[in-house]
């Protein structure tokens, strides 16, 4: 009997997995990620949920219907079950969603949409609200985005999706292409035509309505990026006259950019804040090398002022784990040990796989992630953010 080959994270199925597989993986990580827009984490329980349905054991009804039952039948309840039963039920929800591919431009197909993300966690799923609301936002120091009047909803909705169906993007230049999609993706999130779900309904709308119209839409995008895509969609409708504030659809065009053509802007939040302190305030385009170029033993002295707050990492995990790697070509065992760590699947997944994901550290067989030999190393950033590290330290 032939052995199957399973991983431990989303990413090594998307790397190394059948196409079925991973294209899977893709999209749980994408419902998954796309949970961090309301601060929600999914369970352990989850993934594993994941795992077995991206290995084919079971379909994605059987995955909903065992978080389902988990949920009912746990007898000891913790703190943040609530949450996690949410996030948990809607990235399910989402994975089958976005696993079909039918698609309803029209705003019943998009009220729709709420319902089938929020089946079985919100009892108000599939329902326009009949009240008006604020919502309080962090980029914005607490203020709130004006959204429209409960009374106005599916008329702009229907105004909204009228107006892009009649829109050609026949010969237009990029730029302007960008500009249409951000505008119209931002005025339908403007509308905040629900109680909650908003930003999650409005990804999976965008994701399915670019990929309905012919576009390649890379999921890890609103994987990764789910976070700084809502705040985003706050900046865009955001305008203070009196603190000297206008709309700036700038960031959300920037997200799209990296989306749609393969642009690499530094999709952080800081950048977003409307009063963001002096290192914050320029958002950089990133090049990155190619797996073929060759990393410079030396970095250079001076790193330039738009560069730094990208060499910088909040995650400790990441720092300690680059300051062990320095210049040396390490195995996993050798960090492991250096680190003081003995639970591998844990080190993968907290250590060395988010110091892969944010570009510090690289492997030294790319093409053969299973090499017998296999070592890691700092990538360029990786050896500036170590050089910054220890001159910080050295102050």
């Amino acid at each position: 009997m032939a052995h199957k080959q399973t991983y431990l994270d989303f990413d090594e199925y998307i790397r190394q997995g059948e196409p079925d597989k991973k294209e899977k993986a893709s999209i749980w990580q994408t419902a998954i990620g796309l949970q961090a827009v309301d601060g929600l984490k999914t369970s352990d329980y989850l993934k594993e949920t994941a795992r077995k349905h991206i290995e084919g054991d079971i379909d994605i009804d059987q995955a909903r219907e065992l978080i389902k039952t988990y949920y009912q039948s746990k007898t000891v309840r913790e703190p943040d079950d609530d949450e996690k039963q949410e996030a948990d039920k809607v990235s399910a929800n989402i994975t089958k969603i976005l696993s079909s591919k039918t698609f309803d431009f029209s705003t019943n197909g998009f009220v729709s949409l709420h319902r089938r993300i929020f089946e079985g966690v919100f009892k108000q799923a599939g329902k326009i609200r009949d009240y008006d609301i604020t919502k309080k936002e962090w980029v914005l120091e607490g203020d709130t985005v004006n959204y429209l009047n409960f009374e106005d909803l599916r008329r702009a909705i229907d105004y909204d999706l009228e107006q892009e169906r009649k829109f050609s993007y026949n010969g237009i230049p990029q730029d302007a292409m960008i500009t249409h999609i951000s505008s119209f993706v931002s005025g339908l999130w403007q509308i905040h035509a629900f109680g909650e779900g908003n930003t999650r309904t409005t990804a999976v709308f965008t994701i399915l309505y670019l990929r309905h119209i012919g576009f390649k839409v890379d999921n890890d995008m609103f994987a990764q990026h789910s976070w700084y895509f809502r705040n985003a969609l706050v900046r865009a409708n955001y305008k203070n006259a009196v603190k000297g504030i206008d709309y700036s659809p700038v960031y959300l065009e920037r997200f799209f950019r990296n989306l749609l053509l393969g642009e690499e802007w530094d999709l952080r939040n800081r950048y977003l804040h409307i009063h963001p302190t002096a290192e914050w305030k320029e958002q950089p385009n990133l090049t990155t090398r190619t797996s073929n170029e060759q990393v410079p033993e030396q970095v250079p002295e001076q790193v330039p002022e738009q560069v730094a707050g990208l060499l910088h990492t909040e995650n400790p995990l990441i720092i300690g784990l680059v300051k062990v790697i320095g210049d040396e070509e390490l195995s996993i065992a050798e960090i492991m040990k250096a680190l003081g760590l003995r639970h591998r699947p844990n080190f993968l997944e907290y250590h060395l796989n988010p110091a892969i994901k944010d570009g510090f550290v690289r492997m030294k067989y790319p093409d053969s992630p299973r090499h017998p030999r296999q070592k890691y190393l700092l990538t360029v950033k990786g050896l500036a953010l170590n050089k910054r590290t220890d001159k910080m330290n050295s102050r």
